[in-house]
C-alpha cells in the first residue's frame, strides 16, 4: 500500500522560509520520480516541482530560484525547501508519485504566508 505523509507546513511571515518533508512507503522509492503540487483556496491545483530518480529537478516558473526539491532515497524522503516566501505561496502542499498507472497523493500540509 502506497502512503505519502507530508509535514513541515505552518505559518510564516513574508520573506521567511519553510522546509516541507514527505515520507513515502509502499514503493521502492529510489525508482520513482516525485512531485510537489499545491492548491490555494479557490484556485486550481498547481504543479510546483519534480525530482527524478536520478536527482534531476524541474520547477514551476512561479517558484524557480526560491524553492529547492531534494530527496534522500536511503530514508524514502522528499523535501521542498521554500525560501523568500510570499502570500501567493499560501496553499496546501502535497507530494505525489505515480505507481502502476495510479497517482498517489499525501494528505497535504498547509503553508500560510502572512504579509
Amino acid at each position: 500500500q502506497v502512503q505519502l505523509v507530508e509535514s513541515g507546513g505552518g505559518l510564516v511571515q513574508a520573506g521567511g522560509s519553510l522546509r516541507l518533508s514527505c515520507a513515502a512507503s509502499g514503493i521502492t522509492f529510489s525508482l520513482y520520480a516525485m512531485n510537489w503540487y499545491r492548491q490555494a483556496p479557490g484556485k486550481e491545483r498547481e504543479w510546483v516541482a519534480r525530482i527524478t530518480r536520478g536527482g534531476d529537478t524541474n520547477y514551476a516558473d512561479s517558484v524557480k530560484g526560491r524553492f529547492t526539491i531534494s530527496r534522500d532515497s536511503a530514508k524514502n524522503m522528499v523535501y521542498l525547501q521554500m525560501n523568500s516566501l510570499n502570500p501567493e505561496d499560501t496553499a496546501v502542499y502535497c507530494c505525489t508519485v505515480s505507481h502502476r498507472s495510479t497517482n498517489y497523493w499525501g494528505q497535504g500540509t498547509q503553508v500560510t504566508v502572512s504579509s
